[in-house]
């Protein structure tokens, strides 16, 4: 399991991915995996990274791998 990923064409961070989720810096993030699931706008592969966004936070990102859809939940 590799803690970089291609994402859109660029090569990512699991701090840059969350911060991609999120829309803002982040704390913390733990090691990108893939998701068991598709993007549901054009059936690409989706990973998944939880992150904190702050110390009293903790969530998990959603990210496509081909276009912009991304979508976050709370842990």
């Amino acid at each position: 399991m590799s803690a970089n990923r291609v994402v859109q064409g660029r090569m990512v961070t699991p701090k840059k991915l969350a911060a991609m989720v999120e829309g803002d810096d982040v704390m913390e993030a733990d090691q990108i995996t893939d998701a068991d699931r598709e993007c549901p706008e054009c059936d690409g592969d989706v990973v998944t990274v939880g992150y904190m966004p702050d110390v009293t936070a903790y969530r998990h990102g959603y990210k496509c791998q081909d276009c912009d859809w991304a979508t976050v939940e709370d842990a």
